[in-house]
């Protein structure tokens, strides 16, 4: 036969169709297959002279036999000669990399007068399937989404610290539609899992009966042959969304033949079609996947005149509809309350405030990708938008003891303003502090130390000892200390050598501001 063998679902549903008296092009619209196809497959059923109710009670395999009745292989020549080779091509196609296409060449180099690269390709498929017989997947409409992630990682900057990082790249595909979606991912952890799991769903706009993943950790605790036991954490995801899941079996590639073949194509469709040597943000990354995988949904299926997109057009109303609310994964872990009224995420290096009422005592952190908080026994005591800024503290100004409240209130311009009250001379002093630390919050400390020696002396003193290390041209709290300490501010003052500069690259309190 001419054509490719098409599924037995589809020949069922041509007869179907065409016994409720639809013309052979729309049937052939309706299944993504050519005209002729439904012409050949209607014309040997027509032979057979088998009514549609026959026909539905044949199984697939008795009516495979009746529609393509299997070749007798000749035991010499060509054939023979083409049969004896494929051992050996069957041996040279685990490589990475081979081609039959470049078997085909080493076929024809030890036989010129072989057969067509056509002949080649159709015995080497029915040779295959003598050798390694196996059961074929009938993909139902709505039924499976298929995701793993791609061996080879994608390069992206960080665009905080400047650093080249690689992306993890995750790939689903619906069994029926092939409809494919491929995101770069930070990680392969379970929270950047159930992420790309569910950000395909939005793409799919829709959810199918089940999610078959490969065994990877972020899924499968533990493999199993009968019994798979999953992620906790991932399967509070799945009864989130009201999806099965359906680990692959452990070394069985068949089982998600279309996503290992979906990974091939992005590397050819997708990896290969990126910017050569330009390294992005994560973001501006994805945008450009994004724009690629879109052409290639689009682009018409090998042998047939439809694409993905439009095979995914027709599946769409099977799927189910999507949860009201987005999964939050939470994550939970026992810690302590610190001295200074935090608690610390071990995972984003960030410190959280709970009531200062809580130091030294145990408390339950649960997190989500947005929000963290916290628990004393079964009681909320604090909540806190999730920062991943590390060394970096979220302070609520009310879980701060009385004394400690003013802290929170700490920036230049409070400290600026403060000596600004004393004199312009002590203003001038303290911008300088400011100045010459990396990041302000480094002289938050010095400020306070310097400005309450008003207190401690009065201003008139602590004006002179400002102007005086300004002389000396050193600025901070141990300088003023010291001047202080041995009265070295007690001095006839000189207006004209002691005056402080005024200039436009000075900072005052403005800056700050």
């Amino acid at each position: 036969m001419a054509n490719k063998n098409i599924s037995m679902s589809k020949v069922r549903h041509i007869m179907k169709l065409h016994a409720q008296g639809m013309g052979k092009k729309r049937i052939a619209q309706r299944l993504c297959i050519s005209k002729n196809t439904v012409r050949l497959y209607i014309t040997l059923l027509q032979r057979l002279q088998l009514s549609l109710q026959e026909l539905q009670k044949l199984s697939d395999h008795d009516l495979n036999q009746l529609l393509h009745p299997p070749e007798k292989v000749l035991a010499e020549g060509r054939l023979k000669q083409l049969f004896d080779f494929f051992p050996e091509v069957d041996k040279q196609m685990r490589r990475r990399g081979m081609t039959v296409a470049q078997q085909y060449e080493q076929y024809r180099l030890h036989h010129p007068d072989g057969y067509r690269s056509t002949t080649f390709y159709k015995y080497y498929d029915q040779w295959k399937k003598q050798v390694y017989p196996s059961m074929h997947i009938e993909h139902k409409v709505g039924d499976k989404v298929y995701v793993d992630y791609a061996g080879d990682t994608l390069p992206y900057v960080d665009p905080d610290t400047g650093e080249l990082k690689e992306a993890q790249v995750f790939v689903a595909i619906l069994g029926w539609s092939q409809y494919a979606y491929v995101e770069a991912m930070r990680s392969q952890t379970v929270e950047e899992f159930i992420a790309a799991c569910e950000n395909a769903f939005h793409f799919f706009r829709g959810i199918p009966l089940a999610l078959v993943p490969d065994n990877l950790k972020s899924a499968v605790f533990k493999a199993s042959k009968y019994e798979p036991e999953l992620n906790e954490n991932f399967k509070a995801f799945a009864d989130h969304y009201g999806i099965a899941i359906l680990p692959a079996r452990v070394r069985h590639p068949k089982d998600k033949a279309h996503v290992e073949n979906m990974v091939k194509l992005a590397y050819q469709r997708i990896y290969a079609r990126l910017p050569e040597g330009a390294v992005l943000p994560l973001e501006e990354l994805n945008r450009a996947v994004t724009e690629h995988l879109a052409v290639f949904n689009k682009s018409p299926l090998s042998g047939k005149r439809c694409s993905r997109y439009d095979q995914w057009l027709a599946e769409l109303p099977t799927l189910h509809e999507l949860a009201a609310h987005r999964y939050e994964m939470r994550s939970i872990k026992q810690v302590t309350v610190m001295k200074n009224g935090h608690v610390y995420l071990t995972e984003d290096q960030h410190y959280y405030s709970v009531p200062y009422e809580l130091i030294g005592k145990k408390l339950r952190l649960q997190y989500s990708r947005s929000v963290v908080e916290l628990f004393e026994n079964y009681t909320l005591v604090a909540v806190h938008k999730r920062l991943r800024s590390a060394h970096q503290y979220t302070t609520v100004p009310e879980h701060m003891p009385p004394q400690h409240h003013y802290v929170t209130q700490w920036n230049p311009a409070f400290f600026l303003d403060k000596a600004r009250a004393i004199d312009p001379v002590v203003e001038y002093y303290i911008g300088q502090v400011l100045a010459r630390k990396a990041h302000p919050e480094q002289a938050y400390k010095s400020c306070q130390g310097i400005l309450s020696f008003g207190k401690r002396v009065g201003n008139t003193r602590l004006i002179n000892a400002c102007r005086r290390a300004h002389e000396i041209g050193y600025y901070n709290y141990k300088t003023i200390e010291d001047i202080l300490k041995k009265q070295l501010d007690k001095y006839e003052e000189d207006p004209v050598a002691t005056a402080m500069p005024s200039h436009a690259n000075i900072r005052g309190g403005n800056y700050y501001q």
